[in-house]
């Protein structure tokens, strides 16, 4: 299994950035997809998943400016992030789960500042 994310990079204050995350070696359909973040001096937190039967689930401090979206043909799973904010600054982390498999991404890294 392979997990490569892109799309991170150096974004305003108030902009737009979409990360993508393309998965090999697996049936997709029958994963969740999630990205997670971590940022200096934090702990890795849920910014949003996508369940096998489409159902979303984001955290509050993401929630209305973020969207997760799964493409199940093309392998892919991504993160649109609008209106960003300075917090929103880490590493994202893409991860492919069900009940038994776990999979991670390297990450990739966010900043936002003007």
């Amino acid at each position: 299994v392979q997990l490569q994310a892109s799309g991170g990079g150096l974004v305003q204050p108030g902009g737009s950035l979409r990360l993508s995350c393309a998965a090999s070696g697996i049936i997709f359909s029958r994963y969740s997809m999630a990205w997670h973040r971590q940022a200096p001096g934090k702990q890795r937190e849920l910014v949003a998943a996508s369940a096998r039967d489409g159902s979303t689930h984001y955290a509050d401090s993401v929630r209305g400016r973020f969207t997760i979206s799964r493409g199940n043909a093309k392998k892919m799973v991504y993160l649109e992030m609008n209106i960003v904010e300075p917090e929103d600054t880490a590493v994202y982390y893409c991860r492919v789960y069900n009940w038994d498999e776990d999979y991670w991404d390297q990450g990739t890294q966010v900043t936002v500042s003007s």
